[in-house]
């Protein structure tokens, strides 16, 4: 499967850093200089990429989990979702849940993408549905301690 990217000059293309890497990473393109992200503020940054993504396919874009755990850097609205048919700019929705500013240069990698094939589903109106065992319980509902064997 082939995604075709268009990239500003000077952008980063995505990049698989392992052989064994499921997500792309995918950096900031800022030509202009940093973009500092201070504490509990989001952020849009720009990638300089357009990507023409399949039928069929969604690109995820995910936290990397480096950010995350070292400066409190993630993606607000992880995991976020590029249509097939998005061919604008793609950029990453940032928030900084850390106490420090943190600050983003050029290249920087902020996030990674990951190729997902996509069902689309036929929605179909019915006055009952059928029971099971967790019936209507939602948040919480399962418990939070795994019982012994």
């Amino acid at each position: 499967m082939e995604i075709l990217i268009k990239a500003e000059e000077g952008a980063f293309p995505p990049i698989y850093e392992t052989e064994g890497s499921a997500g792309a990473d995918i950096s900031a393109y800022l030509p202009n200089g940093e973009v500092a992200l201070l504490p509990l503020e989001r952020k849009l940054i720009p990638t300089g990429l357009r990507m023409e993504i399949p039928s069929g396919f969604e690109v995820q874009i995910r936290p990397r989990s480096g950010n995350a755990y070292k400066h409190g850097i993630t993606i607000l609205n992880a995991p976020g979702t590029i249509d097939s048919d998005y061919r604008g700019e793609v950029k990453i929705l940032l928030v900084n849940l850390s106490n420090e500013p943190f600050e983003i240069h050029n290249g920087d990698r902020i996030a990674q993408m990951v190729v997902s094939r996509v069902e689309r589903a036929g929605f179909k109106l019915s006055s009952s549905l059928s029971d099971s065992l967790r019936g209507s319980g939602g948040f919480g509902s399962t418990g939070t301690k795994r019982e012994s064997d």
